[in-house]
């Protein structure tokens, strides 16, 4: 009996270790196997989707404002999705997008804007508002946030705007709640997407990365610039990351440059008239 009980509590552990060391992604569609319809629940990369700019919805002030009003060519969007009475999941992704803000080291409105939009079309301008005063208290470098916006619409402008984004929920009535996928959509000042981050925490280099290549440069560093030289994009993982084909290609670069200017020098001292007594 010993025996039984002793392999039972080894082969849950064991399954216990192996289920620990999947993926997130493999741990995500296990769970959406045993735990229908949350199969359906997820983001699809739509990269260069042009999101519809002309959809209407309702800013936090209650003022209706068309999807365009925050794409006017100028700078990137930082758009994500949530929904203002959820209990857990929406939160951590606003404090992820909050906290991230502050490390970004871009400062919200001259280089980039902030648009949350309600998956619930239940939501009211009142809820956004009240939302958005709750950050704006608890995280100071906001400031009066100006430039983040959470907006409310219908079911129809939610529906045409998360299936252009890739972003995949579904209401569950039994809890009147939404299972819905984690993560922020970088897009770019035509309204375009460039750029997504899944999770709740987004690394800020990364973010700030995905920024300046979606502004076109027009926003960020020369040292920002130099660096997308050395990292690329992985539509995998959400992150950038190093790679070695591009560092040497850049390091080789670097060299043909310093060794022709070797060479300019010496041959222009060469070319120059000896000194005369």
């Amino acid at each position: 009996m010993r025996r039984r009980l002793a392999a039972r509590v080894a082969s849950a552990c064991c399954a216990a270790i192996l289920l620990a060391g999947l993926p997130a992604s493999a741990t995500a569609e296990r769970t959406a196997e045993l735990r229908p319809p949350y199969s359906q629940v997820g983001f699809d990369q739509k990269l260069d989707a042009q999101l519809p700019l002309d959809l209407s919805f309702t800013d936090e002030t209650g003022r209706g404002v068309r999807l365009g009003d925050y794409f006017t060519g100028r700078r990137p969007v930082l758009l994500h999705f949530a929904y203002y009475t959820c209990p857990m999941l929406c939160t951590l992704v606003l404090n992820g997008v909050a906290s991230g803000a502050g490390a970004l080291n871009l400062p919200m409105g001259r280089d980039y804007e902030v648009v949350t939009v309600s998956i619930d079309p239940r939501d009211t301008p009142s809820r956004a508002a009240e939302k958005k005063r709750s950050y704006l208290r608890e995280f100071e470098h906001l400031g009066e946030g100006r430039s983040w916006h959470f907006l409310t619409g219908d079911e129809e402008s939610i529906r045409r705007l998360t299936e252009a984004a890739g972003f995949r929920y579904v209401y569950d009535p039994d809890k009147d709640q939404y299972a819905h996928a984690s993560g922020v959509v970088v897009v770019t000042p035509s309204g375009r997407v460039a750029r997504y981050f899944f999770g709740i925490d987004y690394a800020p280099r990364d973010l700030r990365l995905a920024l300046v290549q979606a502004s076109g440069g027009r926003i960020g560093t020369l040292s920002d610039k130099l660096m997308l030289l050395c990292y690329q994009y992985d539509p995998a993982s959400g992150r950038y990351g190093a790679t070695v084909f591009t560092i040497m290609r850049t390091g080789g670069l670097l060299t043909m440059v310093g060794l022709a200017a070797f060479f300019f020098v010496m041959l222009r001292r060469e070319r120059r008239p000896s000194p005369t007594c």
